[in-house]
């Protein structure tokens, strides 16, 4: 894992924290701080969700470009090799 990523994780998990802390701490009664709760973690599940899939399209755009310069290398590698025989 990069220090990037976990930096990123670092902050999503204290912020987390420092809502559900906020929460408990608020004068609702239960049942509101529960439902309170559970709707910031739908809200950081939505949040989290959106940022993996964004990470996956990114990774996935990485790997194309990886294929295409490995094929452009080869291709040229290939080039190189014929007009020395």
């Amino acid at each position: 894992m990069s220090a990037k990523t976990k930096l990123v994780l670092g902050l999503v998990g204290a912020a987390a924290a420092g809502v559900v802390v906020g929460l408990l701490l608020a004068p609702d009664s239960g049942t509101a701080t529960r439902r309170k709760i559970a709707d910031a973690a739908g809200d950081w599940t939505d949040h989290l969700s959106d940022l993996f899939s964004s990470a996956k399209e990114q990774v996935d755009d990485l790997k194309k470009k990886g294929y295409k310069a490995a094929s452009t290398a080869s291709r040229r590698a290939a080039e190189v090799k014929e007009s020395y025989m």
